[in-house]
């Protein structure tokens, strides 16, 4: 599935991933390939990427490595829409 990873400066991540955690309101939730649509807002927390993905150079530094070897981006709000095998997250 695409993800796209928007902040207000820029975007700071687009490609193709395995799956995406995000910390949402109600708790944590994951999503892969196919998963139903859905829009929810995001709290404080971590947004886990899973794939073989390549962080623009300008960007890297944002993000980390977790021990299950995800890409992690920390955010503290948001908001995130998934529909058509495309993940759009608005992360502040």
């Amino acid at each position: 599935m695409y993800l796209e990873i928007v902040s207000p400066e820029a975007t700071l991540f687009a490609g193709e991933v395995t799956s995406v955690t995000v910390p949402g309101i109600n708790g944590e939730f994951q999503m892969l390939k196919d998963h139903a649509p859905i829009v929810s807002l995001l709290q404080e927390g971590k947004v886990k990427v899973a794939g073989n993905i390549t962080l623009d150079k300008e960007y890297a530094s944002k993000f980390t490595k977790d021990a299950a070897g995800n890409t992690v981006l920390e955010i503290s709000s948001g908001t995130i829409e998934l529909k058509n095998n495309r993940v759009i997250v608005l992360a502040d």
